[in-house]
């Protein structure tokens, strides 16, 4: 019997046609907006076989220079004295073409925008992993997956905790050369459906990109003489279409 564990950041790569549970997160990306303190997060199994499931939780830091670090979530023995986020349950058993949800909460301080990793990861069960199964179904289960070769894909998703009173205030400067959005509130702004495209043909277009611009960040381009550039700049609830023309 061998296993294999792959995990994928950002992103969802398709599965190769296998048996075992194939688990699904859906977007990447959440937002807990100021007003609120929970957010249901959903998690799918398409696969042939139960998906046992750890859920992670680690808070993402930048330093003076901007470079980021994952941090475990403080915790100590009052919950209520918790600073961070957690996920209820923590464990999820996940039934083949089934789903299950976690409810990540947030206690703690929110002067600020605060960011989580949250990861998703199937294993094979064991005694100290806390499932509530007992042992001759951990055994039975081994058993089920031991026909070959299973891929167990763990997800990483990105969750932000926007401040307690959120502010927007976004300024664009627009320039013969370049394009610039700079992020002067206190949440993410989102650059989504970002493209770069042709004047002359829709179909000549670079791939579509999603960008996230962090409270006192920016985003700009540099303006091509038979481009156009178009995007949604989303600032919370609000959404507004951009059209730029190099």
């Amino acid at each position: 019997m061998k296993y294999l564990m792959t995990f994928f950041g950002l992103c969802c790569l398709p599965f190769l046609a296998q048996a075992g549970p194939q688990i699904n997160v859906g977007v990447v990306y959440d937002y807990l907006d100021g007003e609120k303190s929970t957010y249901l997060k959903r998690v799918f199994n398409g696969g042939d076989a139960t998906a046992f499931v750890k859920v992670n939780v680690l808070e993402i830091v930048y330093d003076a220079e901007g470079v980021p670090q994952e941090i475990p979530v403080k915790s100590q023995a009052d919950v209520v004295a918790r600073d961070g986020l957690m996920a209820s349950p923590a464990r999820l058993i996940v039934p083949a073409n089934g789903m299950q949800g976690t409810r990540l909460l947030f206690m703690g301080e929110r002067e600020h925008e605060r960011y989580f990793r949250v990861r998703f990861i199937p294993v094979v069960p064991e005694q100290e992993d806390q499932f509530a199964v007992s042992s001759e179904e951990r055994e039975d289960y081994k058993k089920e997956l031991s026909a070959g070769v299973n891929i167990l894909a763990g997800y990483g998703t990105i969750f932000f905790v926007r401040p307690k009173v959120t502010r927007f205030d976004t300024k664009i400067e627009n320039t013969k050369s370049q394009y610039l959005l700079r992020n002067n509130g206190n949440s993410v702004v989102i650059v989504d459906q970002f493209k770069d495209c042709s004047s002359k043909s829709e179909q000549e277009c670079n791939p579509v990109t999603k960008h996230h611009i962090l409270a006192g960040r920016e985003f700009k381009f540099d303006k091509q003489a038979g481009r156009e550039y178009r995007f949604k700049l989303v600032e919370g609830e609000k959404k507004k279409t951009i059209e730029v023309k190099g």
